[in-house]
């Protein structure tokens, strides 16, 4: 099976905590959002924040499915 583009993001950003992919895609917003870049610059940010938002997103989508485990598993109750 071939990688996709959004698995190397994951796996190169692994390291990255929720917390700390949120906390840089703000940052990455308020930089577009100031405005002050060039073009390639602002491109670099854009595509940064691609990243960081799949992150966000995967661990978004794990916690999703532990707290559905965690309520259809009738043993914890």
């Amino acid at each position: 099976m071939a990688k996709t583009d959004e698995d190397a993001v994951v796996s190169g950003d692994a390291a990255l905590g929720y917390e700390q992919a949120r906390d840089e895609l703000i940052d990455v917003v308020r930089r577009l959002e100031a405005g002050g870049t060039t073009l390639e610059e602002s491109l670099a940010l854009w595509e940064r924040g691609e990243e960081l938002a799949k992150v966000c997103r995967r661990w978004l989508e794990g916690a999703r499915a532990r707290l559905d485990a965690a309520l259809a598993d009738p043993a914890d109750s």
